[in-house]
């Protein structure tokens, strides 16, 4: 159905459609990290917006098609080496449990500040100015190829290449985690001593899990300037930064699937309250934020699959009694 989506509704439609699936993209990214390893942090955007930076630095400086194709890889590793960097820090030195989330917080709030005051023509890299909030605007499209035969991913295309590489990511995702390095991922998630006494070196498995949630983010970064040819110290905003713990604790930690549907669904209804002109789209996500932790604490997609798993095992033995008499 997904698939079939900007032939049903257009190229416009199917633009506008993108940004939720690159939403889901950095919300799969955080699942990972949190829900499976028990690493809760409010960094992905740090990457998520390290790399779409990165790619309009190298994509504008040099403007050819062949460096915009490379600018993607670039990017994603620029923001990879970044995790590796904050990871080995946190992890190699000790640091556990809420002190991480403090400490990737920090780390954002650091970035914002600093980034919204690089407004200067001081603030130049290259013949590009970083532009503080004003942004930097002009980022071309995603681009694949060299010279006049080069591909531009925009309105459709761009669609269909975020929606194949966001199934690709679930699926590789799914099978890490049901997987050795998922098992040993929970293992940390629930006892971090106790996995560590059974001869496990748990520092390099969060830092191995946390380079791939950071280089999922920035992949995610770069999707969203080449989308909106726009990126802007926003991205780093503590707002911005607060989104994805709530996609992921709505749709629930411990489920990939969660993280899709409640990210889809959550930027969609926001979205549709931009347009109405309602100030309250954050209150309502803040409201639904808390009335999932009081009332629904594993998440809404699991609760749904418990119950429903429920009612089929009670319409089994029922079918079955009614054999058996």
């Amino acid at each position: 159905m997904l698939l079939v989506y900007p032939f049903l509704f257009g190229g416009y439609a199917a633009s506008n459609a993108a940004q939720f699936l690159f939403s889901a993209i950095l919300g799969l990214s955080l699942c990972f990290v949190w829900g499976y390893a028990g690493i809760l942090s409010f960094g992905q955007v740090v990457f998520y917006g390290i790399a779409g930076y990165t790619f309009g630095l190298l994509s504008l400086n040099f403007g050819s098609t062949l460096v915009t194709t490379l600018a993607l890889p670039a990017a994603v590793a620029v923001a990879t080496i970044g995790a590796l960097v904050l990871g080995y820090f946190m992890f190699y030195g000790e640091v556990r449990d809420v002190y991480v989330t403090i400490l990737t917080l920090v780390v954002t709030l650091v970035l914002y500040t600093f980034m919204g005051q690089t407004a200067g023509s001081e603030w130049e890299i290259g013949s590009v100015a970083l532009g503080g909030f004003n942004g930097m605007p002009a980022i071309p499209n995603l681009t694949f190829g060299v010279g006049e035969s080069a591909l531009q991913l925009s309105g459709a295309t761009f669609y269909w290449f975020t929606l194949l590489s966001l199934v690709a990511i679930y699926l590789g995702l799914r099978a890490l985690v049901n997987g050795r390095l998922g098992y040993t991922m929970v293992a940390v998630r629930e006892d971090e001593d106790r996995t560590q006494m059974l001869g496990y070196d748990i520092r390099r498995v969060k830092l191995l899990v946390f380079a791939i949630g950071g280089a999922l983010a920035g992949f995610a970064g770069v999707l969203y300037a080449t989308w909106g040819n726009y990126i802007n110290p926003d991205v780093f905003g503590i707002t911005f930064a607060s989104i994805p713990v709530v996609w992921v604790t709505v749709g629930g930690r411990k489920s990939l699937l969660g993280a899709i549907v409640a990210t889809v669904l959550i930027e969609w209804f926001r979205q549709q309250l931009a347009v109405t002109g309602s100030q309250y789209a954050i209150v309502i996500v803040g409201a639904l934020l808390l009335g999932v932790v009081l009332l629904i604490p594993e998440g809404i997609v699991p609760w749904v699959r418990t119950r429903f798993q429920n009612a089929s095992k009670r319409s089994g033995s029922a079918e079955r009694t009614g054999v058996a008499e």
